[in-house]
């Protein structure tokens, strides 16, 4: 019976050494100190500006929930329109009111300034 387990003691073994040699070789070939450029919090070629700490405006909060909402809003367009066939005048004026709503909660945001960067 414990001959049977066998396969399984190996396939556990190279799942554990895999890995850990893959961590031993980045160890080793690794360079040992990272340098000024490595201390920056960007790498991207552009020196930040102020503290990585700062706070967010919250207008950039309010327009990224605003994104995801009018986002999920109009992913429920795809269902309708592969039903659409199906569906005649019930789903047409049904999408209507939706669209009706989703394009005046648009105007409101827009006329209250919440979609304004700066």
């Amino acid at each position: 019976m414990p001959l049977n387990y066998l396969p399984v003691l190996i396939f556990l073994g190279i799942a554990i050494a895999v890995p850990l040699v893959g961590m031993l070789l980045a160890w080793i070939l690794r360079p040992a100190v990272g340098g000024k450029i490595k201390a920056l919090p960007y790498e991207c070629g552009v020196d930040p500006e102020g503290d990585v700490r700062d706070r967010y405006s919250i207008r950039y909060y309010i327009i990224a929930i605003l994104f995801v909402v009018f986002d999920v809003e109009v992913v429920f367009l795809f269902p309708w329109a592969v039903i659409y066939d199906r569906l005649l005048l019930f789903g047409f004026i049904e999408m209507g009111i939706f669209l009706l709503i989703l394009i005046l909660a648009y105007i409101y945001v827009w006329k209250k300034g919440a979609l304004e960067w700066a």
